[in-house]
């Protein structure tokens, strides 16, 4: 044997690498992060919308607070000249007293562009051309904020005493670098308080995750018991209320399965059973002959008989579990095609009536109008046959027979009525299981197989229909099928 060459063991193992799956996140953690998510995301943009709000409502309220008290002063040059302000003691101390209250700075600009006052008497005789004063000469006020020097400027035109004309201009700035220290304050603890909150979040969420995870973990838990053939493992989960369906479907999916495996179990018995007893009688009946060396031609032929109908009961016995296997299978398709459904019963009747006579067993048919319906021929007489035969079968000497035809606008149906020995109320559930037999000894002498009304419905079903059956102890049985006119795939 040859080694593998060192690239393709590489191969191989990137191979086996990329055959593994990641695990799925858990519920817990999707839960955890959405909920985090949800209720963390409002929380981290509180403090940006917090300083803002504030901070345009305190700035705003200040600057808004100068305006108003350099509009007042403005007014008061109706009767004053704007060149006097420096010699007017009293309108000076009242502008620099007003510039100190709110940290800030006016400056009186005359019509030569020249400045005529300056509270910080830094620039008085210089000249301050600026756009916003130009544009208040010709009557508009203008404000402009400077975040980035934290302060705020605006322009407003002075009217004159001897002139409609403006006289001059009032330039006046603000600093505004306490109220956003005292925003960075509030920005900065409504940061502290939304970590302590996120925080808070997270923990609610994971304990809220824990709880609402713990009852699906414990049914995955039992679900795996389940699968390890612990069959007899109910659950009791009564919350979430989503948890306690879960659970209560569960349950109801296990007892099925519970009674579909002991019925499979019966099943394989009553097969194994039915199977065995013709052979077994073959067997007895050869070793009788056997053992009977002088035996005469008589005895030879009536055993070999008795060995014949045990061989015909065996072939009985596979033809109908094939027929089940057939029907059993979820691809077995009906050959649907349009069928006179008088013609399917009158010729199943027909057939039938020489066994009927043997008994002395009238056999009447009722039909109350011609039906067309979709449905396989073949299947649909089998089941109409078996049902009409079993009636047959289980009748009374000089008993009756009354099959009736009818139909709606949707569904025809069916009725076969008999006056045989009727079927035990404890029993009308069970006659459609397979093998299920009434009375043995009767189903016996009959040759019945046990699978005929297994077959029938079994049959109906695969036509979308419904079988029913009423009977009475020694008063009869009436089984009534209703079958759509027309099949929907």
């Amino acid at each position: 044997m040859s080694a593998k060459p060192a690239s393709e063991k590489q191969n191989t193992s990137r191979n086996r690498k990329k055959k593994v799956r990641k695990r799925p996140p858990s519920m817990r953690l999707l839960l955890f992060l959405t909920i985090l998510l949800l209720a963390g995301a409002p929380l981290m943009i509180l403090p940006g919308l917090l300083r803002d709000s504030v901070s345009d409502q305190i700035i705003n309220s200040d600057v808004e607070r100068f305006q108003n008290q350099c509009a007042v002063i403005s007014t008061q040059y109706l009767n004053r000249n704007i060149d006097e302000t420096e010699r007017n003691a009293e309108l000076a101390e009242s502008l620099r007293m007003l510039a100190d209250i709110f940290e800030g700075r006016i400056v009186l600009v005359n019509r030569n562009y020249e400045i005529i006052f300056d509270t910080y008497g830094l620039e008085v005789g210089k000249l301050c051309i600026y756009e916003d004063i130009v544009r208040a000469y010709r009557g508009e006020e203008s404000t402009q904020y400077t975040w980035g020097r934290d302060s705020v400027r605006f322009v407003r035109p002075v009217a004159g005493a001897e002139s409609q004309d403006f006289a001059g201009v009032l330039m006046a700035s603000m600093a505004i670098g306490e109220q956003e220290r005292a925003m960075n304050v509030i920005e900065t603890r409504a940061v502290m308080i939304t970590t302590v909150l996120i925080s808070c979040v997270a923990v609610l969420a994971g304990i809220a995750c824990v709880l609402f995870a713990r009852p699906f973990r414990r049914i995955a838990w039992d679900m795996e018991k389940a699968a390890r053939d612990d069959m007899n493992i109910e659950l009791e989960v009564y919350f979430p209320k989503e948890g306690k369906r879960i659970s209560e479907a569960y349950n109801t999916i296990q007892s099925r399965l519970r009674i579909l495996n002991d019925s499979r179990q019966e099943f394989v018995s009553n097969v194994s059973h039915e199977l065995k007893t013709p052979i077994t009688s073959i067997r007895v009946l050869a070793d009788s002959l056997i053992m009977q060396e002088d035996a005469d031609v008589g005895l030879y032929r009536e055993f070999m008989s008795d060995i014949s109908d045990e061989i015909e009961r065996e072939s009985k016995i596979i033809d109908d579990l094939l027929t089940l296997v057939r029907l059993d299978k979820t691809d077995a398709g009906l050959n649907i095609a349009q069928v006179n459904i008088n013609e399917i019963v009158e010729l199943t009747l027909k057939r039938l009536t020489p066994i009927a006579k043997q008994r002395d067993i009238s056999l009447t048919l009722e039909t109350f109008r011609p039906i067309v319906a979709d449905a396989d021929e073949v299947k649909l007489t089998l089941a109409i046959t078996n049902l009409v035969e079993n009636a047959i079968k289980y009748n009374v000497e000089g008993g009756w027979v009354r099959v009736s035809l009818n139909a709606d606008h949707k569904h025809f149906f069916i009725k076969v009525m008999d006056s045989g020995i009727g079927i035990p109320e404890s029993s009308l559930e069970s006659v459609f299981e397979r093998f299920y037999r009434v009375d043995k000894t009767r189903s016996r002498e009959t040759g019945g197989t046990g699978l005929g009304l297994a077959i029938t419905r079994n049959i109906i079903v695969k036509h979308h229909g419904a079988i029913r059956v009423y009977s009475k102890e020694n008063e009869g049985t009436t089984f009534i099928i209703r079958i759509p006119l027309t099949y929907v795939k």
